[in-house]
C-alpha cells in the first residue's frame, strides 16, 4: 500500500473531489466539500480517516498501526499506518467507512441524491 494507491482509490469514490487547502504539503479528499480522507506528502506512510467514535476507540487497541489523528479531532479522526500491520483489505473498508461518516452528517435530501448516484452507476 502506498499514497498513490490511496489517492486513486479515494478518488475512485462516487463525487470525490481533492485539493491542498491546508497547503502543498498535504492532499484533502471531499464529497459535497466535506473531508474524508487526507494524507500529508511529508508523511506518505499513513492516511488521515473519519471514523465512528466507538470504532475508532476499538481500532486502535487491536491495530498499532491505528492511533488517534495528530491535530485533528482524535475522537473522529485515526492515522492508518501503512507499514505497520493494517491489512490493505481493512485499509480500503475504512476509507469506505470514513466516506460513509461524512454522508450520514448531511441532509437526508443529499444522502438520498448520493444513494441514487450510485444505484445509478
Amino acid at each position: 500500500m502506498d499514497i498513490e494507491e490511496i489517492r486513486r482509490h479515494c478518488l475512485s469514490m462516487p463525487l470525490a473531489t481533492e485539493d491542498s487547502a491546508f497547503g502543498p504539503e498535504g492532499i484533502l479528499f471531499r464529497v459535497y466539500g466535506k473531508i474524508f480522507a487526507y494524507i500529508d506528502l511529508e508523511k506518505p506512510d499513513l492516511v488521515v480517516l473519519k471514523c465512528d467514535p466507538d470504532r475508532a476507540i476499538a481500532l486502535r487497541d487491536a491495530y498499532h498501526g491505528i492511533c488517534g489523528a495528530w491535530h485533528w479531532n482524535k475522537r473522529y479522526w485515526n492515522e492508518v499506518h501503512f507499514d505497520c500491520d493494517v491489512p490493505d483489505a481493512l485499509i480500503y473498508e475504512l476509507i469506505a467507512h470514513s466516506l460513509d461518516e461524512v454522508l450520514r452528517k448531511l441532509p437526508k435530501k443529499t444522502q438520498r441524491e448520493y444513494a441514487e448516484l450510485l444505484a445509478a452507476r
